[in-house]
């Protein structure tokens, strides 16, 4: 085995605290993630909150669609989802988020969920953000809209962008580098030890997803992958605090 894979909290702590609520991204920080991986939509007003789905009603109290909804309606509803011991979290903005992790070496996995509304400006707005707080060098984008990759590699070339995907592709790397990725996210179910090695031959980053069970968790580890995206970084960290000693 090589070197030992990074923890990417997957929308935080989200095992243990309300997804993608600030309280989720500070638990993640106290377990031992070294990424924390979010999703973004677009408000009414042209607001970026880091919110997995294109309405309120699962994860909050709330009810309709992001897109037609301002900030200041979207920050009154409660996000604490079914954790009662969280109540009054609210859905924040990915500006909050970048605030968190500036002066830290957290590495940032920002993805643009723009696959079913294609929210205009979106792009533009997110790269203007990460670079507002210096954090070029410490974010991966990410989407299942490979349209939108294509327009974040055309933007920022010099930045990490990765393609999101379910289905076990075919020589994924060769993609991958057609479009100029530089990741590959993969459902954790199609990563094996020679499509990690395919990767890395052709220079990209292997961080499957969402990795909760310890045998898979081990499994990736095993398979040399670079990051493991988990709803429990404590989990993780044990398992390479054992590994490792």
């Amino acid at each position: 085995m090589g070197n030992k894979p990074l923890i990417y909290a997957h929308r935080g702590a989200s095992g243990d605290a309300p997804e993608n609520t600030m309280a989720a991204f500070r638990l993640a920080l106290e377990q031992g993630a070294e990424g924390i991986e979010l999703d973004i939509h677009q408000t009414k007003d042209g607001q970026l909150v880091v919110i997995h789905d294109e309405t309120l009603e699962r994860t909050t109290n709330g009810s309709g669609l992001i897109t037609s909804l301002t900030y200041d309606e979207i920050r009154s509803v409660d996000a604490s989802f079914h954790f009662e011991s969280y109540r009054g979290e609210h859905v924040p903005l990915l500006s909050e988020v970048l605030d968190l992790l500036s002066n830290t070496q957290i590495e940032l996995n920002i993805e643009l969920k723009n696959g079913i509304i294609r929210y205009e400006g979106m792009e533009e707005r997110v790269i203007r953000l990460v670079r507002e707080y210096g954090m070029e060098n410490r974010v991966v984008f990410s989407s299942f809209n490979h349209y939108s990759v294509v327009d974040l590699i055309q933007a920022v070339p010099d930045m990490d962008c990765a393609l999101l995907y379910t289905a076990g592709l075919y020589h994924p790397w060769k993609y991958a580098n057609s479009l100029g990725a530089r990741s590959l996210h993969p459902l954790f179910y199609s990563v094996d030890p020679e499509m990690v090695q395919g990767a890395h031959d052709a220079g990209l980053k292997v961080r499957p997803y969402t990795v909760n069970e310890e045998k898979d968790i081990r499994a990736m580890i095993a398979n040399g992958v670079d990051a493991v995206i988990t709803n429990y970084p404590s989990l993780m960290k044990q398992i390479l605090t054992e590994q490792s000693s």
